[in-house]
């Protein structure tokens, strides 16, 4: 590691703060998709690049993780990017990919709900993942070098000297 990064020390975050963050998304998603026409692709965009934002109040993680002080935490200690949110939450597009189809009847139909159920499966398996991994990695996690946590009670009080993070 180059001279002057920090290093991050975190702990496996704790799953029911997990669960409740992904639901504080899910309900902005769904409140989002309710706004005519753009409202459904900005939900589904906030989706994907939701872990890589990089605003002042986000923080480099989605608003739910900000409110139950949880953080996808690259293994390589780097802070968390576009490109990286979209590889971590990839597995979740599988059923926004079916919403275009929804305008066509009845063999759109059928595709949108075929890419619904497998987006279903998915999730199936990303929650027994999460429930299973020691360290509580999904498919996302797994794949791209990730984890969700929370920060140790050391890396708490260096908070300070971790700009680049943004505080806890």
């Amino acid at each position: 590691m180059p001279q002057g990064e920090a290093v991050v020390t975190s702990v496996k975050a704790d799953l029911s703060k997990r669960l409740l963050a992904g639901l504080i998304d899910g309900v902005l998603c769904a409140l989002v998709s309710l706004v005519p026409v753009l409202g459904g692709l900005v939900g589904a965009v906030y989706v994907v690049v939701r872990d890589g934002i990089d605003v002042e109040f986000m923080k480099r993680r989605s608003i739910g993780k900000q409110v139950m002080k949880v953080r996808p935490v690259r293994l390589d200690g780097q802070p968390m990017d576009l490109a990286t949110s979209v590889k971590r939450n990839f597995p979740f597009m599988v059923g926004l990919l079916g919403l275009p189809f929804l305008i066509i009847p009845i063999l759109g139909w059928g595709i949108a709900m075929l890419l619904g159920v497998v987006q279903l499966a998915i999730g199936i398996i990303e929650l027994v993942l999460v429930l299973t991994d020691p360290e509580g990695r999904r498919m996302g996690d797994s794949s791209q070098g990730r984890r969700s946590s929370t920060r140790s009670p050391e890396a708490q009080r260096d908070a300070g000297r971790l700009n680049e993070w943004g505080g806890a």
